[in-house]
């Protein structure tokens, strides 16, 4: 640290990891808990149960994980 500030320059801290202030933690807890419910057992099911549960994001449904988290959805 003394090193650092000795050269000019500061350190900056960031804040704690918090998975409320991440839309991607929002986005894939819909979809893990899609998965659950249906339940497919095999790579092919899953693929296919993955391409239907992603048609049920809209674009406004994403900017509102966005604007959950603290970002500026626009």
């Amino acid at each position: 640290r003394a090193a650092i500030e000795a050269s000019g320059a500061r350190l900056l801290f960031l804040p704690p990891y918090s998975p409320d202030f991440n839309p991607i933690e929002q986005a894939f807890s819909k979809l893990k808990a899609h998965l659950r419910k249906a339940a497919e057992r095999t790579i092919h099911g899953l693929w296919n149960a993955i391409g239907r549960i992603l048609n049920l994001y809209s674009p406004q449904e994403c900017a509102n994980y966005f604007a959950n988290s603290g970002y500026d959805a626009d």
